[in-house]
């Protein structure tokens, strides 16, 4: 039995002493409200879930009896999770008085029973805007139930009357899913700055608000000074997709020439929106990467750049040099761009399967992935030994196996 399955359990025990759910379980916690309700119909069916409950306790199975005779007084908050259909849409008359309880009419919205659940949604329906707040994360865990879209769609409703101070409260929320439902309401709502938002764009690890942020960010009307800033603070950011968003953007600014910069970004999308905004204000990239290239040191990542839009006849030999060079990003990159030519010569990457940097071997496996079957199995073999570093013995397994499956007959051969 899991921790949290046990704790909840207990709980159940604990309110059927008459301890207040909000000593017997963290009210707060949606899972322990969703825990609850499954453990009041465990105990009900099989009351031996918790090996110390003995006759001592209360007598569970006479409490959650479906037809105890005499029938003993139920907590609110087991009678609202009863088996019996009947006794949780008769308990819902008594939430009025409780609104500690409202979390538990939350979940029976989402009642398989339909009595029940339309009892419920009624009176949440009555439930004020501001009262719906405290219940946003059990309201969109319980949404991926099949009965769980009309609380979320009041939820929504909801939302768009929430003073800012509690939108703003509940994207600082620990759930996922409550912070991001809290700002993609803040953002509707203009709630947050273009500053705010490419703040959180460029600081945040969530990738679903680095895109949020970021393209509201660059959307939202600003001044001059306001918008140079939000761009700035895009084009700074360590995630590749909130730079790539800030690039795209100097295209709307009239900022064309600063993508620039970014053509020799270490990311591929980076690179990309790069060359579309150098496009689009009359520049060819292509010049501009072969010049970048005669100065690998200081933009190693030109020559993936130049792969990814150089033509095979010209650029391959500037390529092929760079493979050569001292530095393993120049290494590393020149093999991508060799990649993205369709130059990658089996021949001539083979020997990179020795190469110091793990790097380096590992984009050179995958370049010769494709080829596996014609590397000879002796020199694969060879890697393989245990004295080999171990970037070299994993290339050296990835390849060998790749060869299996192209030598391996189809099936019904």
């Amino acid at each position: 039995m899991r921790d949290g399955e046990r704790e909840a359990l207990e709980a159940v025990v604990l309110v059927s002493e008459g301890v207040p759910p909000h000593e017997a379980l963290d009210t707060g916690s949606a899972e322990a409200w969703v825990a609850f309700d499954t453990a009041v119909r465990e105990l009900a069916h099989r009351p031996w879930r918790l090996p110390h409950l003995d006759e001592k306790r209360p007598g569970l199975s006479a409490l959650f009896g479906f037809r105890p005779s005499p029938p003993p007084p139920r907590p609110p908050a087991l009678a609202l999770c009863h088996p019996d259909g009947r006794v949780r849409e008769a308990a819902l008359d008594g939430i009025d008085a409780a609104p500690e309880l409202h979390p538990l009419l939350v979940v029976r919205c989402a009642d398989w029973a339909e009595p029940v659940r339309e009892r419920a949604r009624l009176l949440l329906g009555k439930l004020s805007a501001r009262e719906l707040v405290p219940l946003t994360e059990l309201t969109l865990r319980l949404s991926r139930r099949a009965q769980g879209h009309f609380a979320r769609a009041l939820l929504e409703r909801a939302l768009r009357e929430w003073p800012a101070a509690d939108v703003l409260a509940l994207a600082a929320h620990p759930d996922r899913a409550t912070y991001r439902f809290a700002y993609r309401g803040a953002v509707d709502r203009g709630l947050l700055t273009p500053s705010e938002l490419a703040a959180t764009a460029a600081t945040c690890g969530d990738v679903t608000l680095q895109d949020l942020c970021a393209e509201a960010a660059v959307a939202a009307p600003t001044g001059a000074a306001e918008q140079a800033a939000v761009l700035d603070r895009l084009l700074t950011a360590r995630a590749a997709r909130v730079r790539a968003a800030g690039v795209t953007a100097l295209r709307r600014a009239g900022r064309h020439g600063e993508a620039r910069t970014f053509l020799a970004d270490r990311s591929p999308v980076v690179r990309a929106c790069a060359r579309y905004v150098l496009r689009q204000g009359g520049v060819d990239p292509l010049p501009v990467y072969r010049t970048l290239c005669a100065e690998p040191d200081a933009h190693p990542a030109a020559a993936a750049g130049l792969g990814e839009c150089g033509e095979r006849a010209t650029d391959a030999r500037t390529l092929w040099l760079l493979v050569e060079h001292p530095l393993p990003v120049v290494r590393l990159n020149a093999i991508t761009g060799l990649r993205a030519l369709d130059e990658a010569v089996r021949e001539r990457l083979t020997p990179l399967l020795d190469d110091p940097s793990p790097a380096v071997v590992r984009a050179a496996t995958r370049a010769l992935l494709p080829e596996a079957a014609g590397i000879p199995e002796s020199l694969l073999r060879e890697r393989s030994a245990p004295d080999r570093p171990r970037a070299v013995r994993v290339a050296a397994a990835r390849l060998l196996r790749a060869a299996e499956r192209h030598h391996r007959p189809p099936p019904g051969y």
